[in-house]
This record gives C-alpha cells, sequence and structure tokens, in this order.
C-alpha cells in the first residue's frame, strides 16, 4: 500500500497494520494552525456553508487557496523517509470553496463567450509582467484553475490542470492531459499526450495521486485514485493504475499494489482469470507489468528536452 499519513484521523484500517499517522500542529505556524483550526470546524459544519458565509470562515478557505496557489502549501508533502503526508484541511477548503463561492461568468470562451462556473483561470487579471515572473510556459489552449501552483520552467500544452494541484519544476503536461484536482506532480516529469492523472474530489478520495521526480508516464494513461508512483518510473503508452490495479513483477513475481516502484518500466498487461463454472477459462483482469529497471537506453528515450524549457 502507499506509504501515506494522514493529519486529521486515522485511515480506515481493514488489515489490523499499524496506522501510518502525524500529528504535528505544533510544528506549524501559528497562523496555519488557526487556518487548519477554522477550516475543520467549518468543514464539519459545511451543511451550513453558502455563498452568504461572510467572515472569519471565508477568510481562512481564501487564505488556504491563496497558499496553494502561490506553492507556499501543497495538499500533500513528501517527507524524508519517502512518506507522503496528505494535509487534509487544505483539501477541505478546496472543498469548502465550492460551497462559498457562487457561479459567475469568466470570460475567454471561443468567439467571445463566457463560461459559467465558481472557479476563475489562475491567469485572470496577468498580463507580461506576472508571467515573466512566474516563469513557466502556457500555450493557448491550457486551463489552470485558481488554487492551482505551476512552477518554474514547467511547459504546458493545451491541458487542463485543476484546482490545487501541484506541478513542479521542468515538468511538461502535454497536450489534452488533464492533472486532477490536488494531484502532485514532481520535477522533471513528462506527461505525455491525452494523459489522465486523477483528482480527489469526485468520487471524494482520502489521498491524492502523487507521480515523484524525473517521472515519464506515457500517452492515455490513466493513473487515479491515490496511486503513487515513485521516482524515475516509467509508464509506456495506455498503462491503467487505480487503487487495486495489481502491478507484477514478471522477473520475482512480486505484486504491488497503489503504488509503482523506484524507477520500474511498466507496460500493460493480463492476469488470467478464475475458471468459468463450466470449467472454461473465465476472462482475464488487467493489470500492470514491471518488465525491467530504467536502463540508459530507457532513459535517453524519455529524458526531457531542455531546449523546450529555455
Amino acid at each position: 500500500m502507499p506509504a501515506i499519513a494522514w493529519l486529521d484521523s486515522p485511515r480506515p484500517n481493514p488489515d489490523n497494520h499499524p496506522p501510518k499517522i502525524i500529528l504535528r500542529p505544533k510544528d506549524l505556524p501559528m497562523s496555519y494552525a488557526a487556518l487548519e483550526s477554522t477550516i475543520n470546524t467549518a468543514f464539519d459544519a459545511r451543511d451550513t456553508v453558502s455563498a452568504a458565509t461572510k467572515g472569519e470562515i471565508r477568510d481562512a478557505v481564501d487564505h488556504a487557496l491563496d497558499l496553494l496557489d502561490k506553492g507556499e502549501a501543497r495538499v500533500a508533502e513528501r517527507e524524508a523517509s519517502g512518506t507522503w503526508t496528505v494535509n487534509q484541511w487544505l483539501k477541505k477548503a478546496v472543498l469548502l470553496s465550492f460551497r462559498l463561492n457562487d457561479m459567475s461568468t469568466i470570460p475567454g470562451g471561443p468567439g467571445g463567450a463566457n463560461w459559467w462556473d465558481k472557479v476563475p483561470s489562475k491567469f485572470e487579471g496577468w498580463g507580461e509582467n506576472r508571467f515573466r515572473e512566474a516563469g513557466f510556459r502556457a500555450v493557448p489552449g491550457a486551463i489552470v484553475r485558481r488554487s492551482a501552483f505551476i512552477a518554474k520552467n514547467a511547459v504546458l500544452m493545451p491541458s487542463f490542470v485543476n484546482l490545487g494541484a501541484y506541478v513542479d519544476e521542468a515538468t511538461m503536461v502535454d497536450t489534452w492531459s488533464t492533472v486532477g484536482s490536488c494531484a502532485q506532480i514532481g520535477k522533471r516529469v513528462h506527461i505525455s499526450g491525452g494523459v489522465g492523472i486523477g483528482g480527489v474530489l469526485e468520487p471524494l478520495q482520502a489521498g491524492p495521486v502523487i507521480i515523484e521526480d524525473d517521472c515519464f508516464i506515457g500517452a492515455r494513461s490513466e493513473v487515479a485514485e491515490g496511486v503513487i508512483v515513485r521516482r524515475g518510473a516509467v509508464l509506456a503508452m495506455g498503462v491503467f493504475l487505480g487503487a487495486s490495479t495489481k502491478i507484477v513483477d514478471r522477473e520475482t513475481g512480486e505484486t504491488f499494489i497503489g503504488e509503482v516502484p523506484e524507477y520500474a518500466v511498466l507496460v500493460p498487461g493480463t492476469l488470467p482469470g478464475k475458471p468459468l463454472k463450466n470449467g472454461n477459462p473465465g476472462p482475464a483482469t488487467a493489470c500492470a507489468v514491471i518488465v525491467k529497471r530504467v536502463d540508459e537506453r530507457t532513459r535517453s528515450k524519455t529524458s526531457i528536452n531542455e531546449l523546450l524549457r529555455d
């Protein structure tokens, strides 16, 4: 299972394994601790939160979203041990924003049309100076919702980055790819054309999808349901990973679920199905297969092109 720690409450633990929980409110600056307390309290009473809500709750949610937008806070953070800590209060702030914000017109649609939504563009009001300061490329057709963070030297082709997501330095999000809500994308990652990185909002997920540094996600692949792809892993075209997808190492026979090992090279595969009642072979089930670990030949085919990031 993925090494994730929850800051609020124990994760459901049907296998009776010791839960990995990190409680560290004293480590947070007082302002963060106050934000966390206000947002947790508001989330517990979320049925009473609406577009008419003012004061402390709205201020706390707006502040939290601003921290996410600037990259000063993240929905998930990697500990030195490799465990990812999920800041559930920040995810709750994202969810509360949908109750706090009313619908409004958003300009920029084709032919001068408007969109109709609750979340403005990250780029609303940006001019040349703001883009130069941010230091990433966003080509026509790239959509980023406010509260997503994009680091310097990233490249956004016509793609969609949802709110609360974090895209780190020198990463490329290629054409028609989606980075879901609160997803965490590392440095020097290549997300190929048509890739889907799942979010946490619907269906509601406990932890976000995490793609660590130096990974390559092949075209039309899908990574969802809180799966962690560890550093340097390579997913071939058309690999589909969810929380229950079996990842089988064909050399050792070891099976992983919910986490791709470091520097593993994955391709789509199948596992034989159980025999039917009449004795005939049952339908095979999809899996992912680790065919090898990354070598220089693989790296030469999947490394990023620095010329595109100047």
